[in-house]
């Protein structure tokens, strides 16, 4: 019986679970929302709107980082969300 390679430190960062490398993805459903809602803003329409604009952008970043915290695929995934909630609270304040 022969034994399998314990996984590297690497491996365990940067591959998912069928082997590959992934640092970058297509954007999923919550990135491609705050995009157009941050590119909305932009148009600084003022008032009530901006602000809903606003709110949305960062509700759904934070949705897209929690996600990543909890449910990437390699380490680099999930602490790129971490980073991303982090300074999103730390500008926040």
């Amino acid at each position: 019986m022969k034994a399998t390679a314990e996984p590297t430190l690497f491996d365990r960062f940067f591959r998912d679970p069928e082997g590959n490398i992934v640092i970058a993805q297509k954007p999923n459903l919550p990135i491609l929302i705050w995009g157009a809602t941050t590119a909305l803003q932009f148009l600084n329409f003022g008032g009530k709107f901006q602000t809903g604009l606003e709110l949305v952008s960062f509700g759904i970043l934070f949705t897209w980082a929690w996600l990543e915290i909890f449910q990437g695929v390699n380490y680099f995934r999930r602490s790129l969300g971490l980073v991303v909630l982090v300074g999103m609270l730390a500008l926040s304040l």
